[in-house]
């Protein structure tokens, strides 16, 4: 027998046996990991077999969750669940929901903007960017959806890598790119059915605009599209998936059809010079950093993982295909758009139908924007979809109220969806879109980068002398890049701040050799149970880099969203300390195969 430590966490091994499970681990908490390296499991027709996880002797927020619980279907946690989640969606419906939930606003509105403030014709280059930085954390979301097909994605990585809190932080971060992220879609398309009535019926200020824009911040066409979204969603899975695979090739029609309706018209004098003078080449990384956005969205998949059918497979997979498929039409039709039409005459905010009126071509301007307006609800249909299963993967654990994971007859989460309906039918309908899209990008990068650290930590492992180094040299890490990217996003101009900056960089490249050289990676077969399935490539190196990617862009939003989400943090904290920490299954009940 041969055992591996990290930390107060044994892995043990036998002919076989597969590992022991991460167990019960505790910080300062008293956890008991004698507990822990006693259970092991191994798997027979793609059961787990496993002896029971008891609770730490006290508790602490910093239990991780056994592998064991966290990758097989069976194990029960929550005695008031009704029972595992239906498992019906193919390949095709998760590319879908991938697909559905990036393209919107990226091609609809950022193609334009960038093309127009950033980059010009060089556009293309700065999604190439963009997406070369947004395939950092797709490829760590790629291998944990696979290795552990759960629901519940950032938030189930970081509770089984990390611990109790650090997971209910990315649930309450996820909770932002999926609730807020669905209530801003619906915002900005009652925004723009407004504009689209004022430019068709002129200066008419009748009954019609008075509903449509009644004033004080109130929008009631996001009132309506949010609540056909939910009524969906309550309606039943089978019709909103139907529904979102259909809106989804709708989409890819109408994106399809501006792209080589624009190549029609390009005028290849357009594209020259391709970098313009005025912008450089760092216009093209400047508009990458907000072309990254566009890609946001992919990760819904392995939220969706509890309801995949063979997930091991098919999720890796989705997510691969999903940031292809839209790197692909995102670099088209950034090349189509800035051919048909000068950069400096782009709309910032139409840019498709604004181009084919730029060329005379009316009946593609208005076709165009009609289909912008019909297809844009998916993003709120996707969007909000996975919020009920995150709920579900949450309340399971114990960390909020069990009618979070109740089902119906036909297996929905009926009351999830209602309750997280309502709060987003609620922001969507009085709050404007400014006020949240700084917060959810901040939130969303959080859980990208609690995504990165993860695959590091179950791919690698801490020195036996050395307990917890990888942990600590990831803290170190991740606190110098936030560092660095305040410096590079804010300081460049003076000299004191590119000298910082510069030491940051170096200080980055030495930690990532670091961590490479002193905490050896794993066996897989040995920790995960099977070496199988997708792999993140080039590890820790691309992870690492994700992690300094995302704290990157984090640094060039606004400050007040910034210390925004830092309050909303912290009201998360206040409630896990005061509901979740007492109540949760981890440190109370311990994980076994029996909900008794």
């Amino acid at each position: 027998m041969e055992v591996s430590q990290r930390g107060s966490v044994e892995y043990t091994t036998a002919p076989s046996v597969s590992p022991s499970c991460r167990g019960n681990e505790s910080g300062g908490g008293g956890g008991d990991a004698d507990h822990a390296s006693s259970s092991s499991y191994n798997r027979q027709s793609s059961r787990v077999t496993v002896a029971p996880v008891p609770p730490p002797l006290s508790p602490s927020p910093w239990i991780r969750k056994p592998l064991f619980a966290a990758s097989d279907p069976h194990v029960v946690a929550c005695p008031e669940s009704s029972g595992a989640l239906h498992r019906h969606l193919t390949l095709f419906d998760l590319i879908c929901v991938g697909v559905g939930a990036t393209v919107g606003s990226g091609i609809f509105v950022l193609c334009g903007l960038i093309a127009h403030n950033s980059a010009g014709p060089a556009t293309f280059l700065s999604w190439g960017v963009a997406g070369v930085a947004a395939c950092m954390s797709g490829l760590c979301y790629a291998e944990l959806a696979g290795r552990f097909p759960s629901a519940g994605s950032s938030y189930a990585y970081a509770y089984i890598s990390m611990g109790e809190l650090p997971a209910v932080l990315a649930g309450a971060c996820m909770t932002l790119e999926y609730v807020f992220s669905a209530s801003a879609v619906a915002r900005s398309w009652g925004d723009k059915v407004v504009e689209f009535a004022r430019v068709h019926r002129g200066d008419e200020d009748d009954g019609l605009m008075k509903f449509l824009d009644p004033g004080n911040s109130i929008n009631p066409m996001a009132f309506v599209i949010s609540t056909c979204a939910i009524l969906l969603h309550l309606k039943g899975v089978k019709e909103s998936k139907a529904v979102t695979n259909f809106f989804s090739l709708l989409k890819l029609c109408l994106v399809l059809f501006m792209t080589i309706g624009s190549f029609v018209l390009m005028n290849p004098e357009n594209l020259s010079p391709l970098v313009p003078p005025e912008f450089g080449a760092r216009g093209i990384f400047t508009g990458a950093s907000t072309l990254f956005f566009g890609y946001i969205g992919y990760d819904e998949i392995c939220c969706m993982a509890g309801e995949a059918i063979n997930p091991s497979r098919n999720l890796p997979r989705a997510v691969l295909a999903s940031l292809a498929t839209v790197t692909v039409l995102y670099i088209l039709a950034a090349v189509a758009l800035t051919g048909m039409v000068p950069y400096q005459d782009i709309s910032e905010t139409s840019p498709f139908p604004d181009g084919f009126r730029y060329r005379g071509i009316i009946w593609a301007s208005q076709l165009s924007a009609i289909g912008e307006l019909f297809t844009l609800p998916l993003v709120v249909l996707v969007s909000i979809m996975a919020q009920p299963r995150l709920q579900y993967a949450m309340a399971t654990d114990g960390l909020i109220p069990p009618i979070f994971a109740k089902m119906d007859a036909n297996g929905n989460l009926w009351w999830g969806t209602l309750i997280s309906g309502i709060v987003m039918i609620l922001i969507a309908t009085f709050v404007p879109f400014t006020f949240l899209n700084d917060l959810i990008s901040a939130g969303i990068l959080i859980a990208f980068t609690i995504t990165d650290s993860s695959v590091i930590l179950l791919r690698h492992a801490s020195p036996e002398d050395k307990p917890l180094l990888l942990e600590k040299l990831l803290v170190v890490f991740n606190i110098l890049a936030i560092i660095s990217g305040l410096l590079l996003s804010n300081y460049m101009d003076s000299d004191a701040g590119q000298v910082f900056a510069a030491f940051g960089v170096v200080a980055l490249i030495i930690l990532m050799v670091e961590i490479k050289r002193q905490c050896p990676p794993l066996d897989l077969s040995n920790v995960m149970g099977s070496s199988a399935g997708f792999k993140t490539p080039f590890m820790p190196f691309l992870p690492l880099l994700g992690s300094v990617v995302n704290w990157y862009l984090i640094a060039h939003l606004d400050s007040y969203d910034i210390v925004l989400l830092i309050v909303y943090c912290a009201v998360v904290m206040v409630g896990y300390y005061l509901y979740g920490i007492k109540r949760s299954v981890g440190n109370h009940k311990g994980w076994s195969t029996s909900p008794d």
